[in-house]
């Protein structure tokens, strides 16, 4: 009797490990959201990961802003989000589910990657160049 509850048990534990193996490395979704960061930190009580706020503008100018949030596990990847703010960036993330615990993340949306977007798209075949700050020896003669 003994034999067949810690047989139970060590089973039940094999299925939750796989459950969780599976659900960390299968993507239910990915994509890219490209925004602006404008909120980035790293936190938790003892599963530190870093959490972000991007805002998405679907036009220049545009009142209505909607939020992206976002974990980010990868530590290169936070710093290169770090060394970006405040710049328009596609961020690609994937998109997990099944993940049962706050130790994970915050959100179902994990980053993976940034890069910076040089031009504004307003429409198809319509782009409004970002301004580029002068070098630093220029600026100053």
């Amino acid at each position: 009797m003994r034999l067949k509850i810690a047989l139970s048990v060590v089973a039940l534990l094999l299925l939750i490990a796989a459950w969780f193996a599976f659900a960390w490395h299968w993507s239910y979704a990915e994509g890219e959201r490209a925004g602006w960061v404008q909120k980035f930190s790293r936190k938790g009580w003892i599963c530190k990961t870093w959490e972000g706020e991007q805002a998405l503008v679907s036009l220049p100018g545009s009142a209505t802003v909607e939020k992206f949030y976002f974990t980010v596990h990868d530590e290169a990847t936070a710093q290169a989000i770090n060394k970006v703010m405040g710049k328009r960036v596609n961020l690609h993330y994937e998109q997990k589910v099944g993940l049962p615990s706050a130790c994970f993340g915050e959100t179902r949306h994990f980053v993976t990657g940034v890069t910076v977007v040089d031009e504004i798209s307003l429409s198809p075949g319509v782009t409004v160049p970002v301004p580029v700050a002068p070098p630093a020896s220029a600026a100053s003669q």
